[in-house]
């Protein structure tokens, strides 16, 4: 299935586009919805456009879905919902390519892996995702701290919510 999005993927309604999306079908957004990624994403560097989507039966969850490759869709989470003791400092160059002026002018993501094989989901605590919500750019910043990894293991207790579902 080719996923790279073309003009018959989506229609646009009154000021907003909406598209059929392979993972949660269905998605009405608006232009001013898009996170925008400059500099791409780590392993996607050609991909800019993003949406946030929320899924009611992955609670705690959230997912980047892709609109330069409509079949990519990133699982991501606050840290602190997992970490409580996650601390994320900004490298300054973060700061000033994001033009982050006010500590409430941004927010700090990390992304998950859930690996079928192993039925382990780990969470990159390293390299955060940090998106300016004002003018809704995003970066993938690598933390100076080195004491978490890009691979942390997400525990997971009873009554959580439900793992993500990789495919």
């Amino acid at each position: 299935m080719d996923t790279l999005l073309d003009e018959d993927d989506y229609k646009v309604l009154e000021g907003s586009k909406t598209l059929v999306l392979p993972r949660f079908g269905e998605c009405t957004y608006s232009e001013s919805e898009i996170i925008r990624f400059p500099w791409g994403l780590p392993g996607f560097a050609a991909l800019h456009r993003f949406l946030v989507i929320s899924v009611d039966e992955e609670k705690g969850y959230i997912w980047l879905q892709s609109l330069d490759d409509l079949g990519i869709a990133i699982p991501i989470c606050d840290p602190w919902s997992l970490f409580d003791d996650y601390e994320a400092p900004l490298p300054q160059y973060a700061k000033q390519s994001l033009k982050i002026e006010r500590p409430d002018g941004f927010c700090v993501m990390c992304v998950l892996v859930a690996r079928p094989d192993s039925g382990e989901t780990t969470i990159n605590l390293l390299a955060p995702i940090v998106i300016n919500l004002e003018t809704r750019i995003g970066r993938q910043v690598t933390l100076e701290n080195q004491r978490y990894s890009v691979r942390t293991p997400v525990i997971r207790h009873s009554g959580d919510a439900k793992e993500v579902d990789p495919s």
